[in-house]
């Protein structure tokens, strides 16, 4: 057998783990000035208005300003969406995490393939733009017409900004940092140069500021409206990379938030003040500089600067300085762009939603090696691919990137409200920014998506590219690269999640799908998936009926994530099961549990060869397990606990919720010491809880946080169980967590002494007949002369029996339940076995008999001797004592 190779000393580590701001990344290395400085550089704002407001002014005409504003709306939204769900959970995954949660391992998944198909799309455009830029700044003109030129400088820029997104986050925000200042500084003195000219040298095509430039209504149509809307959507897109470097940043839960929300107004202000000082400089005519110039559509900011900085004195340098700002606002926006799609890789491969390979880190400079590197490869091939079919690279890149900004983004919008869903009714602030505006916003984002999709970029005459479809005709190539890469991302999906859901189903068909109501105990339960395919691990719980109207309660915890956890969990609930109708001890039957884990920790080991099991895939060891038996009778409850697990009681005077004391054992499977059985009285009417880590761990690594939390939700222990079970999910899980979650709530019952009849007899033959009269009278009060025949056989074997073979007093019990249920308690240990009797044998046919007779029968070992049990099924109409 072909056996893994183990990494060496030297290759990269993994991710520590795929919760938020445990993968190892470099924690409070970005502060809010420079999360603000990222997330508004990602945008690209200069090459932003150069590439799409000639698009923008050609549908609209001089609402160009109003179109910009409305665009802000949408993302204003969605950046509430990504700023609340951030604050509750701030992974770098954003997206993909955040749809996981909400919606499943799925759904989550194609959040974060739609950033990753936006990002390498545009990656196409900004190194396509960078490329001609840098040959139009050092005097190259003609080379920007060349494609082979042209695509040689843009991997040239893509492999440089990989480089510095490998180095290091402090290095690449520092770069943004002065590449923004520089950028901002040269726009906003562009528009204040424009503005002044136009009210002081009144040149040729200037026309002046209007209110009505602001006015939606003054818009030629709603297509055009619509059409120009999502055209300015482009400009504001790569805000979100400020929450994608969270794990980065100081104070991650609350600063990614701000700097989200502060970058979107930032580009509002910024993109009003150019697009309204560029029209009032240039006009919207069709010819010379007017933005309405279809041959300046995709850069206008090339011609209007020597317009506006004129050939005298600085204007030149000027003139420059605005080709070197489009082309820093290019490079800027490539180097941004790597960053979110290298951390939504590298957090989905932590997640293990892509090979693990993806999750390693540079043990130096703390960013993602795999995850940087490959997906600059990915950019690269993707733009030489598009340079060698497309005609037009710039103008199909643009379009089809919008498809899945607007997926993702809607994606995120749904995401919060789903995600929030449970307290959307707390407050009316949360009501506002979890709810009603990313839901908004999410519907906005669909809205535009299906209209671009399936109508403006579907039509074969829209952009540069079409293509003839089998079945559908000839279809716009805008269409077709968008929603084609997203369809792409569907079959990827299906394949790398495969796991996770053979997981999922196999862990739910092994859990109780029904809890049978039992007399001792009301039970309700809930088991609440972890977020992704990491996730789905081996937390169970069960009820098990046992003898004497007892009941075992168990939960437990497995080590490890997927189909090996899932099947380990598998064994162990078998096993319990089976040592559990051995009425064993609580500590007796951890023990044996615990040999079962050894042992199959040892046989994985043998398959695997000296080297053990690979690394992070032994379930097998270190399983945590509580098991409970609680006697309806007595009101007695026995615990014993493998590990960390713990148990919470709410005694029904006080309401108050304890957690018992329980003698810490070791993990099942490692050895070492003993277990131990705690024993306490529990009045009828108490709560006890059961429950795994995950459930007190999910809002926050502090056990004891997570305790109290449980302990709030339960002092409210009158209400129903299942309303119980619902308030502590929402409160602790408020969205599924990157671990299993169980809980098992029962409340305890007492039989009444009306169903439980005992007598003591002594050793002696004559008291065979006296245990017979007893229970024949006591079946007759209880209305069940029907089982008089069989219950009084029962009792003559099994007491016979105790007298021939055991020494001192001999208890009988009759209890009724469900079922009858026939006990004879003696001071041996020794159990009878059922077996053929011969012919010519004297006995061995009494027990033979019983277990005909019998539904269930079986022996119990006490401290002080044995106990023979024997159920037997209930009339079916039995007369009905009143206080049953």
């Amino acid at each position: 057998m072909k056996l893994s190779r183990r990494p060496a000393a030297s290759d990269a580590p993994l991710a520590l783990g795929p919760g938020a701001g445990r993968k190892g990344l470099k924690s409070g290395a970005l502060g809010l000035c420079s999360s603000v400085a990222i997330g508004v550089a990602s945008t690209a704002p200069a090459y932003s208005i150069a590439a799409t407001l000639g698009l923008i002014v050609a549908g609209v005409g001089l609402q160009a300003p109003i179109i910009t504003i409305l665009a802000f709306i949408p993302m204003l939204l969605i950046a509430y969406a990504y700023k609340e769900l951030n604050a509750s959970n701030a992974d770098c995954g954003t997206t993909f995490t955040w749809a996981t949660r909400a919606f499943g391992p799925r759904t989550g998944w194609m959040g974060g393939w739609g950033i990753i198909v936006a990002d390498i799309i545009v990656m196409a455009n900004l190194a396509e733009i960078a490329g001609i830029y840098g040959f139009r700044l050092l005097g190259y003109d003609s080379l920007t017409e060349n494609r082979v030129w042209t695509t040689i400088a843009g991997v040239v820029w893509i492999s440089v900004m990989t480089a510095i997104c490998y180095i290091g986050i402090e290095i690449s925000a520092a770069l943004q940092r002065w590449l923004l200042f520089f950028e901002v500084a040269v726009l906003v003195l562009f528009a204040v140069t424009a503005l002044v000219k136009v009210y002081t040298d009144n040149p040729e095509m200037a026309i002046h500021v209007s209110a009505s430039w602001f006015n939606p209504l003054h818009v030629p149509s709603v297509e055009a409206l619509t059409a120009g809307i999502l055209a300015a959507v482009f400009i504001y897109w790569g805000w979100d990379t400020a929450v994608t470097v969270n794990e980065e940043t100081a104070d991650s839960t609350r600063i990614p938030g701000r700097a989200a929300i502060i970058s979107v107004v930032l580009l509002l202000i910024l993109y009003v003040l150019v697009t309204t000082s560029a029209q009032a400089f240039a006009g919207v005519g069709s010819t010379g500089i007017g933005l309405g110039n279809r041959a300046n559509a995709g850069d206008v900011l090339s011609g209007l600067g020597n317009a506006v900085f004129g050939s005298n004195g600085l204007g030149p340098l000027l003139a420059k300085l605005l080709i070197l700002m489009v082309l820093t606002s290019a490079v800027a926006s490539t180097q941004t762009t790597i960053l979110p799609m290298a951390r939504t890789v590298f957090s989905m491969a932590a997640h293990k939603a892509v090979p693990s390979r993806f999750a390693r880190l540079h043990r130096r400079f703390l960013t993602p090696t795999w995850s940087t590197i490959s997906l600059g490869l990915a950019s690269i091939g993707f733009y030489v691919l598009l340079t060698a079919v497309s005609r037009n690279v710039l103008a199909d890149s643009v379009e089809s990137v919008g498809l899945a900004i607007a997926f993702y983004y809607g994606l995120t919008g749904f995401a919060c409200v789903w995600y929030f869903r449970s307290v959307l009714t707390r407050s009316p602030r949360d009501f506002l920014c979890k709810g009603l505006l990313p839901g908004l916003g999410g519907l906005m984002m669909l809205f535009l998506f299906c209209y671009a999709a399936f109508d403006v970029y579907a039509d074969p005459g829209y952009g540069e590219t079409s293509i003839d479809l089998p079945f559908i005709g000839r279809t716009g190539g805008v269409t077709v690269m968008g929603l084609g890469a997203l369809l792409l991302g569907v079959v990827l999906m299906l394949i790398v999640t495969r796991e996770h859901t053979a997981a999922l189903r196999l862990q739910r068909s092994m859990l109780p799908h029904r809890l049978p109501q039992r007399t001792a105990v009301e039970m309700a339960s809930r088991y609440v998936p972890a977020d992704s395919r990491s996730g789905v691990g081996g937390d169970w719980f069960d009820v098990i009926p046992l003898s004497g109207a007892r009941v075992g309660l168990v939960v437990g915890e497995v080590t490890g994530y997927g189909l090996l956890a899932a099947a380990t969990m598998g064994r162990l609930r078998t096993g319990v099961r089976v040592l559990a109708r051995l009425d064993l001890a609580p500590d007796e039957l951890l023990s044996r549990l615990d040999d079962l884990a050894a042992q199959t920790a040892e046989e994985r080991a043998a398959v695997h060869g000296a080297g053990g099991a690979r690394p992070g895939e032994d379930a097998a060891l270190g399983l945590t397990c509580l098991y409970a038996v609680y006697d309806p009778v007595s009101g007695q409850c026995s615990m014993a606990r493998a590990g960390h697990s713990l148990a919470a009681v709410v005694r029904p005077d006080s309401g108050v919720t304890t957690y018992p004391e329980l003698p810490a054992g070791p993990p099942l499977g490692l050895g070492g010491l003993p277990y131990e059985t705690t024993e306490f009285q529990l009045p009828q009417g108490s709560l006890v809880a059961l429950f795994t880590d995950g459930l007190v761990q999910a809002t926050a690594d502090d056990l004891d946080v997570g305790l109290g939390l449980l302990a709030e939700t339960l002092v409210q222990h009158q209400r129903s169980l299942e309303e119980l079970c619902d308030r502590a999910v929402a409160t602790l899980v408020p969205g599924p967590a990157n671990d299993d979650a169980v809980l098992l709530l029962v409340r305890t019952r007492m039989l009444g002494v009306h169903q439980v009849a005992v007598w003591e007899l002594t050793a002696e033959p004559a008291m065979v007949g006296k245990a017979r009269a007893m229970t024949m009278g006591q079946l007759g009060e209880w209305g069940l002369d029907e089982l008089s025949f069989t219950t009084e056989l029962i009792v003559s074997e099994l007491v016979t029996n105790a007298i021939r073979y055991a020494a001192g007093p001999i208890h009988v019990r009759l209890i009724r339940d469900q079922t009858l249920i026939c006990e004879v308690a003696d001071t041996g240990h020794t159990s009878p076995h059922l077996r053929h009797a011969a012919a010519d044998d004297e006995s061995g046919r009494g027990l033979f008999i019983v277990a005909q007779i019998a539904q269930h029968w079986g022996t119990r070992y006490t401290p002080t001797g044995k106990t023979i049990w024997v159920e037997q099924a209930l009339p079916e109409s039995p007369a009905v004592d009143e206080a049953l």
